[in-house]
């Protein structure tokens, strides 16, 4: 296959091992949310607020639906993105499907600083990362072709394993 979709939880680094992964594959690496912020020139947070969560599951399924059409890439995937049955469809009918995955003590490590996710702007955010990971773990072990656990690994370690499973 040479479509690679990573799924998994925010911080689990979908965006840095896909970029990595892409390069060492020569092949094009998209983000769907950095790709939603240039199109619509706006932040995920400006999207969240004005439209809502909805409205931005919707413009994610869209860019998602159209970046797929296509064939020989990486994508990292937003980790609601997995939420959609749209986007689990195009993701098995697609892509091999590399669920990165990150215990939630890593993704608030990971998160701590960052202020543009906004799901985690609350004041529980271990609380938030827990009901989120128990209602999406599921989903992302379901579409997974390959699960990758990257607690004590490094991006390039990561994309090792990919690259030794599909050769």
């Amino acid at each position: 296959m040479n479509n690679i979709i990573l799924i998994g939880p925010m911080g689990a680094g979908k965006s840095t091992i896909g970029k990595l992964l892409a390069h060492s594959m020569n092949l094009p690496f998209f983000d769907s949310d950095k790709e939603i912020e240039h199109r619509t020139g706006a932040t995920i947070p400006l999207i969240f607020e004005i439209e809502g969560e909805s409205g931005f599951r919707d413009r994610e399924v869209a860019v998602i639906d159209e970046l797929t059409q296509t064939s020989g890439w990486v994508l990292a995937t937003g980790g609601g993105a997995i939420l959609r049955p749209e986007n689990r469809a195009v993701f098995t009918e697609r892509g091999f499907v590399v669920y990165l995955h990150a215990t939630v003590q890593q993704q608030a490590e990971r998160t701590a600083m960052d202020t543009q996710r906004p799901l985690l702007q609350t004041k529980d955010r271990v609380g938030k990362l827990n009901e989120l990971m128990t209602k999406r773990e599921p989903l992302y072990r379901e579409a997974a072709d390959l699960i990758i656990e990257t607690a004590g690994k490094s991006p390039k370690l990561v994309v090792d394993l990919i690259r030794q499973y599909l050769d």
